[in-house]
């Protein structure tokens, strides 16, 4: 690559299955991690930091088998600056064909607090384990955390201490999104400019969306000579999420007049890979969100319409097709056969076996049965019904509920655990509660529902209700989603989605296979 196309080149580092995973509620399974680190990969994505080795022995296992599958991408691990952290990250990146060790520690004042170090000690510690990281990986990033509150003087000395002991790859993270974008085009700018060095190495930007900035941030750092940004599929992240891969990606394509910059992620896959974290996840994507929002492509203005009636460029900057939008529309109904079913799937992004067909299949004529018109978002309510299906150890056989003005409401409740089937009849206050009730009957938990929200995914009488639950127990937090024509049905599978999720956290805290605890209370 000649010096004028590395300059030109912006690296794509993808952390979804990092800093993405560590939203509140937003755990994947191992399954999952591969199938989304291997969409990445075909994507063209530079760098997947597939997680934190030394977090879990299920994080350790999904970077080790992601570096061993991956084809083109870097694997990157993420490690504290400690040298245990970096052993174990190492070891599980190592199989890669381009692994990559990310180790980091918070320089800011209120970072350093934390481990009660004083500059010239977190310095040496700086030094020792970007060192000890090189020693292991020729490909070595590093981050100082809450690097837009630190002191520029001493931001400047760690930095030149990183580069010198190894690293190759120096990010700066504005971890708390309080950066705007001249500030942060002007960090990358000064450091540049005052640190030995620092043209040799790649300059790297990791920008969080707590004041809605974070794709600005990045795209002012690019410009101000960062070649590199850090960001997640859907701004997926800790509290507001992080930087938009579809974002960057489409803001540097459609701009490219005035940001001559190039990428080598595929475009035309983002609407498939969003869509599918949203399902995993359990993240759904808001409707006016950029680029693979809902109401990106859509036009309700009659002006609007007119305009795109004479001319699409009037109202859209960018084609649906640049980021995988099929303009083919299938209409389906109970008319509809499994080919149909499978190209409508495959165009929303949603690539099925034979046998997840065949149980979808059964599911979409249930719905077919009971709604005239399946749109698009029927068809992603119900594959996220669906996708954790096979796994799970709590499983809805059926549900009678009575409600209205003269109570008590009451559920009758069959429900599936570990195989065998175990019923109750509770009451509460309304149908919903009932159900709740006599599922934590059959299953006590000591988890808290801390948030209930329904919508529907399209108009009418007939349309889909889509629950989303979220629940905590001793700090584990897990979101739980479900979509059915009965807004109880649908309350009580995203209530038992969330458990089944619960039972993961559970396994990942250190347990093989929990046991459920559960009551035959018929």
């Amino acid at each position: 690559m000649t010096d004028k196309a590395k300059q030109d080149r912006v690296l794509i580092f993808d952390t979804t299955l990092r800093d993405g995973e560590q939203s509140p509620g937003a755990t994947m399974t191992h399954a999952e991690k591969l199938e989304i680190a291997g969409l990445l990969d075909e994507m063209g994505v530079d760098i997947i930091e597939a997680g934190f080795p030394i977090a879990s022995e299920g994080d350790f296992a999904a970077v080790s088998e992601i570096a061993k599958n991956a084809r083109n991408s870097v694997i990157c691990g993420l490690a504290r600056a400690q040298f245990g952290d970096i052993d174990r990250c190492w070891e599980a990146v190592k199989h890669a064909r381009r692994p990559r060790i990310h180790t980091f520690i918070g320089t800011s004042p209120l970072h350093r607090a934390i481990p009660n170090l004083d500059m010239d000690q977190m310095a040496d510690r700086i030094h020792d384990t970007v060192t000890h990281a090189r020693n292991l990986c020729d490909n070595v990033q590093w981050s100082p955390m809450d690097a837009t509150r630190t002191e520029e003087d001493y931001l400047c000395r760690v930095v030149e201490i990183a580069i010198k002991a190894g690293a190759t790859t120096i990010n700066i993270p504005d971890t708390v999104g309080y950066t705007a974008p001249r500030e942060s085009a002007e960090l990358i700018a000064m450091l540049l400019r005052r640190v030995p060095g620092a043209d040799e190495i790649t300059f790297a930007t990791h920008c969080h969306n707590d004041l809605g900035m974070a794709t600005a941030n990045s795209l002012a750092a690019v410009e101000a000579g960062a070649r590199q940004i850090e960001c997640t599929i859907n701004g997926l992240g800790e509290r507001a999420g992080n930087t938009a891969l579809e974002e960057v990606v489409m803001a540097l394509k459609v701009r490219n007049d005035i940001m001559p910059f190039q990428t080598g992620v595929d475009s035309t896959k983002i609407m498939n890979i969003s869509r599918r974290v949203a399902t995993v996840s359990g993240f759904p994507v808001q409707f006016n969100k950029a680029i693979v929002g809902k109401n990106a492509f859509a036009h309700e203005s009659g002006i609007h319409q007119d305009g795109m009636l004479k001319n699409a460029e009037t109202f859209e900057i960018m084609r649906p097709e640049d980021v995988g939008l099929s303009e083919t529309n299938l209409v389906m109904g109970k008319h509809s056969g499994r080919a149909a079913l499978r190209s409508k799937l495959e165009d929303l992004g949603f690539e099925l076996g034979d046998n997840q067909l065949k149980d979808v299949f059964v599911r979409f004529k249930e719905l077919a049965d009971r709604k005239k018109e399946i749109y698009d978002d029927d068809l992603i309510a119900l594959m996220r019904t669906s996708s954790d299906a096979e796994n799970d150890r709590l499983k809805l056989k059926s549900l009678k509920v009575v409600c209205g003005t003269d109570g008590p409401q009451q559920a009758d409740l069959v429900m599936e655990v570990d195989g065998k089937d175990h019923a109750t009849t509770q009451t509460g206050d309304g149908p919903v509660d009932a159900s709740f009730n006599a599922i934590k009957a059959l299953v006590p938990h000591e988890a808290r529902l801390q948030l209930y929200q329904v919508h529907a995914v399209t108009e009418g009488t007939d349309a889909q209700a889509t629950v989303s639950v979220r629940m905590e127990e001793a700090g584990r937090i897990v979101t739980g989603q479900s979509a059915n024509t009965d807004t109880v049905v649908a309350s009580a599978l995203a209530y038992i989605h969330a458990l089944n999720r619960l039972l993961v956290r559970r396994e990942k805290g250190g347990k093989d296979k929990p046991e459920i605890s559960y009551k035959d209370v018929s």
